[in-house]
């Protein structure tokens, strides 16, 4: 270690033997001296030459530090007076010790840090169920069934020939004949009434919401939740600063007079009519109804999530609410990324050709447009009946995993825990006894090594029933019963 002091400067270290190049530890080291305050604005620095012969190495590193000084404008030159400390560097420098020292744990604690109330309410329990991609993950598909062949050949066919179009900026819609593909689709396969104009391309469900959040809503604005419901969505309204109003969800979907008496001006609702997320149910025709007239009547928006809407085993699928409506009232929301694969991040929402132009604007100012190269390769996906097939090779399979989970459960954990939701989805909720900790349950499961998503925390309103969403997906029977038995031996469930 080499040190150099003058009557200007504390010790100056360096050290040869590092891997750090030597210019770059002496800007380092200057820099760290500057803003903690040991080197004052105004205040001279040796020349390079006396540093150098001080230090005892090359006159080229200090060079090299100091024109990387200069150029960052902690350093100044003065004709006739040498290098000195910038003057316009502020005498209140030493505050960003105390902000840097917080990145090593010395620093205040976040919690004395102001932040935006809004961030605050983002924050819930802490996601241990996201640390395995096994059993018992929620959302995830049969990534292992995916055909990978056949993506790589189609992103192969379009990245070997990208057009200077291509690589330009896209259209914050979208890819027009990703757009077309994905209107033939929902026409066919939901019911969906729309032609491509109408169609958004986005990342998925979740940067749907925040457009639909921010086009649709003003701070303060209610909106119905389903109660429970999807946390993601919550997330996407709070930071919207629109008012959440948990409306209960039944049998038949969302309670529509319980809307009514809790909230009768809402300005939107949020709902997953298809497969309600996460207890599973299905929105009945009557309920339909009902909610399609209030939405006309109180001119409100519906906002329509049919996140997994491919996958049911008892018949055909439940056709969209977006088909049957009249009125222009329903923003439809869809993703590949269940289907497909999580990491493609490509989604698609619907909207009334009215609004078309404020959610362009909208979807603009989120993040300008989705990746161009998947978009071709999904175009071509679907336009060469690879989507088809992969959706009909997963429903087969999804319904052989969900019999295997029912079948363990029951093996495994006989009548604690009860077993609700439709024959449809990729995932199941098992409710558990009253005064059960779901969220200290899904904790311990983490250790063994299973990742169970509690139920309380899709509740905006206390007191929520206490459950586990079983994800099935993405996990074959036998990891399914090995994930079940590793889950038995938690405490809820051998006491």
């Amino acid at each position: 270690m080499t040190r150099a002091s003058t009557s200007f400067l504390p010790p100056v270290a360096v050290d040869p033997a590092s891997d750090t190049p030597m210019y770059q530890q002496l800007s380092d080291w200057f820099r760290r001296a500057i803003l903690d305050g040991h080197l004052r604005p105004g205040q001279a620095v040796p020349s390079t030459r006396s540093l150098a012969g001080e230090l005892r190495i090359s006159r080229i590193p200090v060079l090299s530090a100091y024109d990387q000084l200069l150029a960052e404008g902690y350093l100044e030159t003065f004709t006739g007076s040498g290098t000195r400390v910038a003057r316009a560097i502020p005498h209140t420098a030493p505050a960003a010790k105390r902000h840097r020292a917080s990145d090593d744990g010395d620093g205040p604690s976040p919690a004395s840090r102001r932040i935006s109330r809004r961030s605050v309410q983002l924050h819930g329990p802490e996601q241990t169920w996201l640390d395995s991609l096994g059993a018992f993950r929620v959302g995830m598909p049969a990534l292992d069934r995916f055909p990978t062949a056949v993506w790589a050949r189609l992103v192969n066919r379009h990245a070997r020939a990208l057009s200077v179009q291509a690589m330009s900026y896209g259209d914050p819609a979208g890819d027009w004949p990703l757009r077309e593909a994905v209107a033939s689709y929902l026409g066919m396969s939901r019911s969906v009434r729309c032609d491509a104009s109408q169609v958004l391309i986005t990342t998925g469900s979740q940067q749907a919401l925040q457009i639909c959040a921010h086009v649709l809503l003003d701070e303060g604005d209610r909106v119905w939740m389903e109660e429970p419901g999807y946390p993601g969505a919550h997330q996407a309204f709070r930071t919207a600063g629109a008012q959440m109003v948990p409306v209960p969800v039944d049998g038949d979907g969302i309670d529509v007079e319980a809307g009514i008496r809790r909230a009768r001006g809402a300005r939107a609702v949020y709902i997953s009519p298809s497969h309600q997320f996460p207890l599973g149910t299905t929105m009945s025709a009557a309920r339909r109804m009902q909610l399609l007239a209030w939405a006309e009547r109180d001119d409100a928006w519906i906002i329509e999530d049919d996140y997994d809407s491919e996958y049911r085993f008892g018949g055909k699928p439940v056709a969209s609410l977006q088909g049957l409506d009249t009125a222009g009232r329903v923003i439809y929301l869809g993703t590949f990324s269940k289907v497909m694969y999580p990491a493609l991040r490509v989604g698609y929402m619907v909207v009334p050709k009215d609004l078309v132009q404020a959610f362009h604007a909208g979807r603009d100012a989120i993040d300008t447009f989705s990746s161009t190269l998947f978009q071709l390769a999904m175009t071509d996906f679907i336009r060469e009946g690879h989507f088809a097939r992969h959706i009909r090779v997963m429903r087969a399979l999804y319904r052989e995993r969900r019999q295997a989970l029912i079948q363990a459960v029951e093996r495994w954990l006989g009548g604690r825990l009860r077993i609700i939701g439709a024959d449809a989805g990729m995932q199941l909720v098992g409710l558990l006894p009253e005064g059960t900790d779901d969220v200290a349950l899904s904790r311990e499961a983490a250790t063994h090594g299973v990742s169970v998503r509690p139920l309380s925390p899709c509740y905006l309103e206390p007191p929520g029933r206490a459950g586990l969403i079983l994800g099935y997906g993405g996990v074959s029977p036998a990891q399914i019963d090995e994930g079940m038995r590793r889950l038995g031996q938690c405490r809820a469930f051998v006491l």
